[in-house]
């Protein structure tokens, strides 16, 4: 949750560094460049979903792709897909449609995945193990180099290959590894002493799961999961779809 009153994470609009057509055109300021783009948030935010798709067709074999299929995959409708990709500078061409591995490119160069983003783990409880043991995680670019945890009989612990630190030497792991992402896995009472640490130590992304508010200085992304939030919210859906409306 951003504190700032702007969506998590998506702090005004990203630019595009130039586009091309959906067959790697080479029209534009150099090889592959057309003008850049200023990339609104709500695109940012479906880029991934994007992306899953774009993989999951390659890893089919799939050399080409239409928007309405690429659409139906990401769960958007096919002019919402077009409006997005326009952003990026890669129009699909009626009756051929976009070439699967230069689109996918594409929105890896813009979401800033071209190189590789180190991660640090607060909080090794059962949620922090799950995500330290996630392997998806280095399949989309993102590496966990180090976990970090306030707990005695945590720390010194080896989960998934690494070593638990104290949460003192936080500002230390982050510096020695070059860690720029930060992962808040406590819970909510100590969340706000961990982000300012994580903040502290260079860190300019968060990503929380407690369920808080968190307050971070304009430089610094936040996005929030709250589970049980988003259950409330089903719930609401069903009761409302039910017509279980109380008074």
């Amino acid at each position: 949750m951003d504190t700032h009153g702007r969506t998590p994470g998506t702090r005004g609009a990203v630019t595009a560094p130039g586009g091309t057509g959906e067959h790697g055109d080479t029209r534009g300021r150099d090889a592959g460049q057309g003008p850049a783009r200023a990339v609104p948030p709500s695109t940012v935010a479906r880029l991934p979903g994007y992306l899953r798709a774009l993989h999951a067709l390659a890893a089919e074999g799939a050399v080409l792709t239409s928007s309405d299929e690429l659409a139906a995959r990401s769960g958007v409708t096919s002019a919402q897909l077009r409006k997005d990709l326009s952003f990026l500078g890669s129009y699909g061409r009626r009756g051929v449609g976009y070439d699967v591995a230069h689109l996918s490119e594409r929105v890896e160069v813009v979401l800033g995945l071209t190189t590789q983003r180190r991660v640090v783990i607060v909080g090794i409880g059962n949620l922090g193990h799950a995500l330290a043991n996630y392997s998806g995680f280095a399949d989309r670019g993102f590496a966990v180099v180090g976990l970090v945890d306030a707990d005695p009989d945590v720390v010194g612990t080896t989960v998934a290959g690494l070593t638990v630190q104290p949460f003192a030497e936080l500002a230390g792991l982050v510096s020695g590894t070059g860690a720029t992402i930060g992962v808040i896995a406590t819970p909510a009472a100590g969340a706000q002493v961990v982000c300012d640490a994580l903040v502290d130590a260079g860190v300019v992304g968060i990503l929380t799961f407690a369920p808080r508010a968190l307050r971070v200085p304009a430089h610094v992304d936040v996005r929030a999961v709250d589970v049980a939030s988003e259950l409330q919210i089903l719930a609401f859906h069903d009761r409302r779809r039910t017509g279980t409306w109380e008074v």
